[in-house]
């Protein structure tokens, strides 16, 4: 099957529950600091409720499909209700279900998302079928046909496949897009810059920039100058309500945020993700891919879901202004 891209990593249902009696509490046992709390024994009222299909592997895929690509998702669901349910909403988005693998092992994934605001939330997240997934699962030779690998997060035994797919698309010709998770940020140093040195476009938080270059967060230009030396594509790094920072090896490209009104934040980094190799795919323009990451990212926090509020393809959208300067 010709696709031009093939996204790889979770499946999930995600459920949205919405209450004021959700109450943010400081308390320095918790890691941020802050703690989203209910009180005990008592039945809580829920304001809002709203279900959908979320997972990094779906959520590109469906930005992707919405900007016009042919796309497939390849990963393992449940063969529960649910699981299926779900390969049939992916279906009704554009999104090509052959390479869909399924097992009785374990349910699909779940994402109970809690909100007080809607802005600030805590994630309730059980890791079931999605993470699964192993070399058997994929159909490896009908995936030759791919213009690129978008590769999510990968948890639990999916994590192991991370170098065999990117050796595959390197093999085959086929461009990759790295997002890795922390399963895959934390294989050996020796072996990980081995998988990076072959990926085209290499996303990461600024922490994990960080911590990959092991160089404060503070050194902007030193993060990139050293990730440049480990892989040999382009480089993007997301700042939260900072923006964005994004080298190709000789210039820096900066942008901030665009304002909009935030109802969820879930999916608005994969949004900026998928909408940024959009772009790149169509023009090869790096200031233009930044743009639409931005708009895609700005839309989606827009309504409740990770799919819900994502470009479609043609629809215009406010453009954010970046920044060029040699490295």
């Amino acid at each position: 099957m010709k696709c031009d891209i093939i996204t790889f990593g979770s499946a999930t249902r995600d459920i949205f529950l919405k209450s004021k009696n959700f109450r943010i509490v400081g308390e320095k046992k918790f890691i941020t600091g802050q703690g989203l709390c209910l009180s005990l024994g008592s039945k809580i009222d829920v304001a809002d409720i709203y279900f959908s299909i979320g997972g990094g592997g779906t959520n590109t895929a469906a930005a992707f499909a919405k900007q016009g690509f042919k796309v497939a998702y390849c990963g393992l669901v449940s063969q529960d209700k649910l699981g299926k349910g779900l390969v049939k909403e992916l279906k009704k988005i554009g999104i090509k279900t052959d390479f869909i693998s399924q097992t009785k092992n374990k349910i699909t994934n779940h994402s109970v998302i809690l909100s007080s605001d809607g802005q600030e939330r805590t994630i309730l997240v059980y890791r079931g079928a999605s993470g699964e997934l192993t070399k058997k699962d994929i159909p490896w030779q009908k995936l030759k046909k791919a213009r690129w690998f978008y590769l999510a997060p990968l948890s639990g035994k999916s994590a192991r496949i991370f170098g065999a797919l990117v050796d595959f698309a390197k093999k085959n010709k086929i461009k990759v897009a790295a997002n890795p998770g922390n399963s895959q940020l934390s294989l050996p140093k020796n072996q990980l810059k081995k998988i990076l040195k072959k990926v085209d476009l290499l996303i990461l938080n600024q922490e994990e920039a960080s911590l990959l270059a092991n160089i404060s967060f503070q050194k902007e230009k030193e993060i990139f100058k050293k990730l440049d030396q480990i892989i040999s594509g382009i480089c993007l790094m997301t700042k939260g309500p900072e923006g964005v920072a994004v080298s190709d090896g000789k210039y820096l490209y900066k942008a901030g945020i665009l304002k909009t009104k935030v109802v969820d934040r879930t999916g608005a980094g994969d949004a900026f993700a998928s909408g940024f190799l959009s772009g790149l795919i169509k023009t090869n323009d790096i200031v233009f891919a930044i743009q639409l990451g931005m708009a895609n990212s700005a839309s989606c926090l827009r309504k409740y879901g990770a799919k819900e509020g994502l470009l479609e393809k043609g629809e215009r959208f406010e453009k954010v202004k970046v920044k060029r300067e040699k490295l």
